[in-house]
């Protein structure tokens, strides 16, 4: 049996997820020596991994003006052209070439770049897809988002929001696994001759909720979610913060800003000092300072309090009654926990009114796009006074996310089905 597994991933969500899938593996495969290739940004998620000598990150990366969306926009395109993404990519496909002549298996994670590049190296591979969802065709648009009907027509006349070209590739002789994130995706690629599964989803994996602190126990209870890339991810902070301050008094409330590794809370303090917050008090009231959850820095602004925490999203995603989201793979995590979102879309290059609109579908209803900060105030303002509706759209985002264990099912697929079968390599 092959003893090396070389794994692509191209977005900071899929590089989460195939850290997870990767770490459910190695508990069944210690032996096995992992190298990654990030083909979007750095990799930062595998960092930690990497310093613990569990994987290494291989081959050329750079990040790129896009984060990785450029085919969003022609600007998007135009700018990661200029910053060298076409050495970039060529550099990545002869590293991957190099590998497959070798005839060690290939896993790639995310969608037609990886799952290209793996197929065509020649050997052996398995592919998750992650991006894509019959759920995005199949569910109604948000109200008042408009109608897609060519879109949604095209895709309903292939049965599938995968593409033809990408359905080719994995339908390959040479594919030996194909794990997609729903039973109705996983249904809609077997009518063309994919044998794909949904045994999971690894995005649920890890999100185990600490009970609620006694500093936050009398009061509402935000998530904000401004996400990771840079400068975007601080355009996010400030619009859904003005959005924040038109909400009526609701009584004490916390704004929990989980981030990343970007922005950081020495980037967010001009932005929170200029929206009229002022450093408040750290560690929180009960004294618990050195406790996982504990935040790294706490502002105030009358009633509203808000904390500040690098890694946090897992520790403190289940206090949330509601997500103030303009995210991707966290938006999802924090729906699948059944919390529902709002978010409002700016100018991109990521959290764009396609992208919101697309994210709302996929998960049934349960992140509600705004057109202003207005609207998103006075729709925060209705749920948070109603229970019944926070549960109804929780539920939605509960059914299209979920249940967790994915990642040890994805896991112990691989072992037998691309592990299992790599030595043997077909003409």
């Amino acid at each position: 049996m092959p003893d090396r597994l070389l794994v692509l991933s191209n977005g900071h969500g899929e590089d989460l997820i195939a850290l997870r899938v990767l770490d459910a593996l190695q508990r069944r495969r210690p032996e096995l020596e992992l190298a990654v290739l990030p083909l979007v940004g750095e990799g930062h998620a595998y960092g930690a991994a990497e310093a613990a000598g569990r994987l290494r990150r291989v081959g050329p990366r750079q990040p790129l003006p896009s984060g990785g969306f450029s085919n969003q926009s022609l600007r998007g395109l135009v700018a990661d052209l200029g910053a060298g993404l076409p050495l970039l990519s060529w550099r990545q496909w002869r590293l991957v070439q190099r590998w497959g002549a070798t005839g060690a298996p290939i896993l790639a994670v995310g969608d037609l770049m990886p799952l290209l590049l793996a197929w065509a190296a020649g050997g052996p591979f398995g592919f998750i897809g992650t991006p894509k969802s019959d759920y995005t065709w199949a569910s109604p648009p948000p109200r008042g988002w408009g109608a897609s009907p060519l879109a949604d027509t095209y895709h309903r006349c292939k049965g599938s929001e995968w593409d033809p070209w990408e359905w080719g590739l994995m339908a390959s002789r040479r594919c030996h696994l194909v794990a997609v994130r729903d039973r109705l995706t996983a249904r809609g690629l077997r009518r063309h001759g994919v044998a794909a599964l949904a045994p999971g989803n690894p995005m649920m994996d890890g999100l185990q909720s600490e009970p609620i602190p006694a500093a936050l126990g009398q009061r509402r209870r935000l998530l904000l979610l401004a996400g990771s890339r840079m400068p975007e991810a601080l355009h996010n902070a400030a619009r859904l913060l003005a959005a924040l301050a038109l909400l009526p008094p609701q009584g004490p409330l916390t704004l929990l800003l989980a981030t990343g590794s970007a922005p950081t809370a020495a980037q967010l303090t001009p932005l929170l000092l200029e929206q009229g917050f002022s450093a408040g008090p750290c560690p929180p009231p009960d004294g618990q300072a050195a406790a996982p959850w504990a935040p790294d820095a706490i502002w105030q602004r009358g009633h509203i309090q808000v904390w500040i925490g690098a890694g946090r999203f897992e520790a403190w995603a289940g206090w949330a009654e509601v997500g103030l989201a303009n995210a991707g793979t966290a938006t999802e995590q924090l729906t699948g926990l059944g919390i529902p979102a709002l978010s409002l879309p700016g100018a991109g290059p990521q959290f764009k009114a396609g992208f919101a609109r697309r994210q709302s579908r996929l998960l049934g209803g349960a992140v509600v796009p705004c057109h202003n900060g207005a609207q998103l105030a006075q729709r925060l303002q209705l749920l948070l006074a109603d229970a019944a509706l926070r549960h109804q759209l929780g539920a939605q985002g509960r059914r299209h996310m979920g249940a967790a264990g994915g990642s040890a099912a994805i896991a112990q697929l691989i072992a037998q089905r691309l592990l299992g079968a790599a030595g043997h390599r077909p003409a």
